[in-house]
C-alpha cells in the first residue's frame, strides 16, 4: 500500500469540497480549486477523505498518492493559504512592483519587467542592509511555485559567488575557484 495514499485527509472548517463525475472540487475562503482524477475511488465521510484503488498495479500505486497528495494541498491552499520567499543576493539586485507587475534589475542592460497572475499576490521587501525579498502568496500551491521558478530563473544563483535570485533558505553549493 502506498504510505500516502492510505493516510486520511481531514477537511478544515470552512471548506467545503464536493466530489462528482471525476472531479474533485475544493471551496474555501482564500479561493476555489478544482482537480480531475481517475482510477481511484475517493469517499467523503464526516469530514474526512480516503482514497482507495482497485489493484496493485504499479501506475495505480503512483496515482494513489498523487492524487492524495494533491487533493491535501488544495484543500490547505483554500484554507491556509501558500507562499514561497525568493531573495535577491548581489550588488545592484533590485525588485519593486506596481501592483501585479514585477520590476526586476539583476544585471542586465535593462530591467525585466514581469506580469504576474491575478491569482498569486506579489510583495517586495527592501530593507537597508539586507537582500531584496519577493514575497509570493496565493491557494494555488502550482502556480506559486512555477511562477517562483520562473523568477528564479531570469538569474539562478552561482556556486562561486553565490549571486543570483534564491529561495529563502536554499543552500548554494559553493566552489572553490582558482587556485594561484
Amino acid at each position: 500500500m502506498s504510505r500516502i495514499g492510505k493516510n486520511p485527509i481531514t477537511v478544515p472548517e470552512g471548506v467545503t469540497v464536493e466530489i462528482k463525475d471525476n472531479l474533485i472540487t475544493a471551496k474555501g475562503k482564500l479561493g476555489e480549486l478544482t482537480q480531475e482524477y481517475s482510477d481511484i475511488t475517493i469517499t467523503l465521510e464526516d469530514g474526512t477523505i480516503t482514497l482507495e484503488r482497485s489493484s496493485d498495479k504499479k501506475d495505480l500505486r503512483a496515482k494513489h498518492g498523487l492524487y492524495r497528495a494533491l487533493i491535501a494541498n488544495m484543500i490547505e491552499g483554500v484554507s491556509k493559504g501558500w507562499t514561497k520567499e525568493l531573495e535577491m543576493v548581489g550588488v545592484g539586485y533590485r525588485a519593486s512592483n506596481q501592483g501585479q507587475k514585477l520590476d526586476l534589475a539583476v544585471g542586465f542592460s535593462h530591467n525585466i519587467i514581469l506580469d504576474i497572475a491575478s491569482e498569486v499576490s506579489v510583495e517586495t521587501i527592501s530593507d537597508k542592509g539586507k537582500n531584496p525579498r519577493i514575497k509570493l502568496t496565493s491557494f494555488d500551491k502550482q502556480l506559486v511555485g512555477q511562477v517562483a521558478a520562473k523568477i528564479r530563473g531570469f538569474r539562478r544563483p552561482e556556486p562561486y559567488k553565490g549571486k543570483g535570485i534564491k529561495f529563502v533558505g536554499e543552500e548554494i553549493r559553493r566552489k572553490a575557484g582558482k587556485s594561484a
